[in-house]
């Protein structure tokens, strides 16, 4: 049986890896009339995980901003953010998305009812990342951070990151893959990344950073 999975995920990857081209889009390709560009994130509900009822939640800005600005001066979390400081700081950030045209959209992870994690669901087609890497139509980009520092390192943000992606392939019938890019330094996150079934695709120059592409296959989500 072992053998067996082993050789299904092989040709499996296999086919995937083929079917991305060698190079990245030169532009992210035109949104055109997708309307909603996420597929109603609010409406999502919740997953069940082994660490209980999780759920994404659109921010507030009136009610969520003190509370993701004190994440975002934790120096762990600003180490790769980078946006540390006043409440403007991290307003400007949250604005950007929260008035634009919906292709990133700024939640909190609330786990059994509590908000203790930040996340970034974006389309990674429409995005600059897009000039990166071989972009596919309905590619969809996770970012996130773990609030509170008692949740680190014991597993949940890989639990929290297979959750979310089963989410967007539940909810987003049209994507095939889930993309995250965290910085090539940030091993706790990649580490996570790999448990919650993303698989490592490549190294990224981007403007920022030289990033790790994780990718989790919608086609091999009950492999990995």
């Amino acid at each position: 049986m072992e053998d067996t999975l082993d050789m299904r995920l092989r040709d499996e990857l296999l086919a995937l890896l083929g079917a991305d081209e060698l190079t990245p889009t030169d532009q992210p390709p035109d949104p055109t009339a997708d309307g909603d560009l996420l597929d109603g994130v609010a409406e999502w509900g919740a997953a069940t995980t082994p660490a209980g009822a999780f759920r994404l939640v659109p921010v507030r800005l009136a009610r969520d901003l003190p509370l993701i600005t004190r994440w975002m001066n934790d120096p762990a979390v600003a180490a790769f953010w980078e946006l540390d400081g006043p409440e403007a700081v991290t307003e400007a950030h949250l604005r950007a998305q929260l008035d634009g045209d919906g292709r990133s959209v700024p939640c909190l992870g609330v786990l059994n009812g509590a908000p203790m994690s930040y996340f970034e669901i974006y389309r990674a087609d429409l995005d600059p990342l897009a000039r990166h890497y071989p972009a596919r139509p309905h590619d969809t980009g996770v970012h996130l951070l773990i609030g509170a520092v008692a949740d680190r390192g014991r597993g949940i943000g890989a639990t929290l990151l297979r959750a979310v992606a089963d989410l967007v392939i539940d909810h987003r019938p049209a994507c095939t893959r889930v993309i995250a890019e965290p910085d090539l330094r940030n091993t706790p996150s990649i580490s996570a990344f790999m448990t919650a079934g993303f698989r490592f695709s490549a190294e990224l120059d981007l403007p920022d950073k030289r990033a790790a592409l994780m990718v989790r296959d919608r086609a091999l989500r009950h492999l990995l």
